[in-house]
């Protein structure tokens, strides 16, 4: 069956179709807060950026998920994921004003960060607990073309949301608060969403539903136990493609924070020039996430996921060293997209591994680990590129050190699916 028959057939699904409408309400108001962070600290004319400057701002978002990520995945394992849905989304909205408040009334910095830490840490519980409650909506077979389509389309819809907030804060000047207000109204409409699917259906089973104080207490176990459940036989494959993805995510993270830096003074002394640049980007890596959802499951068939995620590192690898050396706005618009396309496809490859190889009542801790190393992998990788990045954000050095980061992952990769 092609790829358009296999969506049919899956959007045909009812409580999927339902699944997927709360994720996309939910990543297109992250992305249009994303993009009302980025504005705020790195493209306000008033602020001096360098990389050290972005690669504070990311550790203070990005780091604190590591503690919160444990915590996430077994209460997830034992909360109902739909009242987490519910919940979450409907504080995130609560807590997006409150940030626009904050930048209006021009608090202290720190204060602005901790609101904003306070919206994205919940978005752990929230993503964590879409991609738990997925194989709840679908039957096996279905996983590698609903992990094409719905993360995909989550992705899409929080590049939709960035390009949306793009344009109202270029359209508005001094619009940041503003752009924080839709994205509360985004998260509210996902709690409304959340609201069409039953309560019991997205699990845990009841049987695995403890009271928060015993979760809680139960935090250090379940996660040994987790980790264990990985190094099981027939779950190693799990655990290479999780530490294959998070390398990718490092690599990911340093072009990243190159192109904030080559967009706000490489290529523009502009601020507005330079975060319209930054847009295409952003638009441009999203029709990059878009393809991926197309050829992978095609991908996944003919060489099996693992094989999957080693052509996707090595094409990024040989095209990110070819067209970043010219650090031109040409050449690394071409190469947002491949990225965006092997990036994407090696994350739809690794969700498929871990949600078939992993039971149910492990699933929610082991993506939520997962996030834990995504969120790491970037920001040690925004720290890696605030030492070798210059004013102007031209490194060949980076250039190649992530070229070569993505070869040793294609070739680790091969040495163990053959061992």
């Amino acid at each position: 069956m092609s790829v358009v028959g296999d969506l049919r057939v899956l959007l045909r699904v009812r409580d999927f179709r339902r699944l997927l409408t709360v994720r996309l309400l939910s990543q297109g108001a992250d992305g249009v807060f994303q993009v009302a962070l980025a504005t705020h600290v790195v493209f306000s004319p008033e602020k001096q950026t360098s990389a050290a400057a972005i690669a504070s701002a990311m550790a203070v978002l990005l780091l604190p998920y590591s503690l919160i990520g444990p915590f996430a995945g077994v209460l997830l394992d034992r909360w109902r994921r739909r009242q987490v849905f519910l919940y979450g989304n409907l504080l995130r909205a609560v807590l997006a004003a409150l940030t626009a408040v904050l930048v209006v009334t021009g608090v202290p910095e720190w204060l602005f960060y901790v609101a904003a830490l306070c919206v994205t840490a919940v978005n752990r519980f929230v993503l964590a607990g879409l991609s738990a409650a997925l194989p709840r909506v679908v039957a096996r077979d279905e996983l590698v073309i609903a992990n094409a389509l719905s993360p995909t389309a989550g992705t899409l819809a929080a590049t939709a949301g960035g390009g949306l907030a793009f344009l109202v804060r270029l359209l508005v000047s001094d619009s940041d608060a503003a752009v924080l207000l839709l994205g509360g109204l985004l998260y509210l409409a996902s709690a409304a969403a959340s609201l069409r699917l039953a309560v019991p259906l997205l699990g845990p089973d009841p049987g695995q539903l403890q009271h928060l104080r015993t979760a809680v207490a139960g935090t250090a176990h379940g996660l040994v136990a987790g980790v264990r459940h990985l190094r099981e036989p027939g779950r190693r494959g799990a655990a290479r493609a999780l530490a294959a993805m998070a390398a990718m995510r490092f690599c990911y993270g340093a072009l990243t924070v190159m192109l904030l830096m080559l967009c706000r003074y490489a290529w523009s002394t502009d601020e507005d020039e330079g975060l319209a640049l930054l847009g295409v980007a952003v638009a441009v890596s999203g029709a990059g996430f878009f393809v991926a959802a197309l050829v992978t499951p095609t991908g996944v068939r003919r060489l099996g996921a693992a094989g999957w995620i080693v052509s996707c590192a090595a094409g990024a690898g040989v095209l990110e060293l070819a067209l970043g050396l010219t650090f031109a706005p040409v050449p690394l618009l071409a190469g947002a997209f491949v990225l965006g396309v092997a990036t994407q496809g090696a994350k739809i490859a690794t969700d498929t591994i871990v949600q078939a190889s992993v039971a149910d009542d492990f699933r929610g801790r082991i993506f939520s680990v997962y996030d834990v190393l995504f969120n790491v992998a970037f920001v040690a990788a925004a720290g890696v590129s605030a030492l070798l990045l210059p004013a102007d954000g031209k490194s060949t050095v980076l250039v190649v050190l992530v070229a070569l980061l993505y070869g040793a992952i294609s070739v680790l990769l091969i040495r163990f699916d053959r061992q």
